[in-house]
């Protein structure tokens, strides 16, 4: 389906705008091609390559709050982080529940992220 440019710009205004930004003109910047499937996905994958998850990964990976407490706990035992730090996660998690860190990473996450 083809639409010229101003009846675009009067059926989706808001979406038009983000898409042209902010001197009228698209942009879209590609950094790479790939003619290869399988070499695309080896690329995608490193980008967790050397990857070490943090805190926020472990904690999103749990079912309630009991765990992520005992996740808090055991990393600032282990002096992974410090005690503001983990004073201020048991905070939010205590005012805003285990969700308030992100949706929940589920088996898998990093191979589906990867594109494998």
């Amino acid at each position: 389906m083809e639409i010229d440019r101003e009846r675009f710009r009067r059926l989706f205004p808001n979406l038009a705008r983000e898409m042209e930004g902010a001197d009228g003109n698209s942009k879209i910047t590609i950094t790479s091609v790939r003619s290869d499937i399988e070499s695309g996905e080896k690329v995608a994958f490193q980008n967790f390559r050397g990857y070490s998850p943090d805190v926020i990964d472990f904690l999103r990976r749990c079912d309630n709050e009991r765990q992520a407490g005992e996740i808090i706990d055991y990393l600032e035992k282990r002096g992974e982080i410090s005690r503001e730090y983990a004073s201020q996660l048991r905070r939010q998690l205590k005012e805003k529940g285990v969700r308030s860190f992100g949706s929940k990473k589920e088996d898998g996450y990093y191979l589906k992220k990867g594109g494998l």
